[in-house]
């Protein structure tokens, strides 16, 4: 997480955003309700995610949340000039909320200018990045009113992560 929040603070102090958006990758709600441990605890809508449960501990929106709110305080983000959604989804299932471009689209009809977006779960980009994120996203932001979009690209052949990985697969073979 350390070499990400770096590599965000780079982009950030060049892009000067009114806020950044963090976009997970979403998964069907019947994946989070299915690995809540204590069957009990996940409400879907978050009101779950900031009391203390054995749950967190396999559960991706909570930890997704969690990401968010470590990187934030690294970058020294305030309250709300930040947020989190999840992008992604296929078929008629609920998908985690909120919706990477619902939000998107709300910013620019409210009148947000500059966006800035990081996909922290992604360490390369891809389709879902590329694409979804990059193009669309883009396309969306700026024909609701909105300026200036910016993607901040995933580590991909960062030398200091190709170095860091080859780290951990040296490590993890011995």
């Amino acid at each position: 997480m350390r070499l990400n929040t770096y590599f965000i603070q780079n982009k950030l102090t060049k892009l000067q955003p009114e806020h950044l958006l963090f976009s997970y990758h979403g998964v069907p709600e019947r994946h989070i309700k299915k690995s809540d441990v204590t069957k009990s605890h996940c409400k879907i809508d978050g009101s779950c995610c900031n009391t203390p449960s054995t749950a967190h501990e396999f559960c991706y929106r909570h930890q997704c949340y969690e990401t968010t709110k470590n990187v934030a305080e690294k970058l020294n983000l305030r309250v709300g000039s930040y947020s989190t959604s999840f992008q992604s989804r296929l078929g008629n299932d609920s998908w985690l909320q909120p919706y990477t471009n619902q939000t998107i689209d709300n910013f620019a009809k409210n009148g947000l200018k500059k966006l800035a977006v990081v996909t922290p779960a992604f360490v390369s980009d891809c389709l879902e990045t590329l694409e979804e994120i990059g193009m669309e996203a883009k396309h969306s932001f700026k024909e609701n009113g909105g300026a200036e979009f910016n993607m901040i690209p995933c580590l991909n052949d960062n030398d200091k992560w190709v170095k860091t990985l080859s780290v951990w697969i040296e490590d993890w073979a011995k």
